[in-house]
């Protein structure tokens, strides 16, 4: 596997499940912002995702803990 530079420092979050069933969407960068890929987690299952050239935003539905480098964020019902 080749080694990118720009892609190896692209920002990214780690999403952990607490419940079943937690959407991760990714969402586009550009002009028009559409939904490009999305994810179910179960409970313990952990995504990690990166923003890159085509992914603005993610969007998390469900009970998850969020790690980024900025801390940790908790989602969902509490």
């Amino acid at each position: 596997m080749e080694n990118n530079f720009e892609t190896a420092n692209t920002p990214y979050i780690c999403v952990k499940a607490l419940e079943k069933g937690v959407n991760i969407i990714g969402v586009t960068r550009g002009e028009d912002t559409k939904i490009h890929h999305t994810e179910k987690l179960d409970t313990g299952e952990v995504l990690v995702a990166q923003f890159t050239e085509n992914t603005s935003a993610i969007k998390i539905r469900g009970k998850a803990v969020i790690y980024t480098k900025y801390g940790q964020i908790t989602s969902g019902d509490l």
